[in-house]
């Protein structure tokens, strides 16, 4: 079974590729991505686990490993993750639940499980 946080780390070196073609649109991208995570009437902590449960429910699996360690980064506890795993859950059934093995994984990877 292939690491979580390897599956992506490889993403950000493809995203890296991609930078190198069209600086000037990854550049939009990421200042856009950082505006948005600031904190505001949210927490970056709270958008970080916001964006977990979309990724579950979406099933896109770098974006739950990366979703995972981005809300433990923001300051997330063990329970607070796995309330937001479950939110996915009862919103987006059993393929948000068929991905949260990822959140386990990628939480046992970071030594928070």
């Amino acid at each position: 079974m292939e690491s979580q946080l390897k599956l992506y780390d490889k993403i950000i070196e493809s995203r890296g590729k991609l930078q190198e073609e069209l600086p000037e649109v990854m550049a939009a991208f990421l200042a856009f991505r950082s505006e948005v995570y600031k904190d505001g009437a949210l927490s970056h902590k709270m958008k970080r686990l916001i964006a977990l449960a979309v990724s579950l429910r979406i099933g896109c699996a770098g974006c739950i490993a990366g979703q995972t360690r981005y809300a433990v980064e923001a300051g997330a506890t063990k329970a607070e993750v796995l309330e937001a795993v479950f939110v996915a859950m009862i919103m987006g059934g059993t393929p948000a639940m068929a991905e949260s093995w990822r959140v386990v994984r990628t939480l046992e990877e970071m030594g928070k499980w």
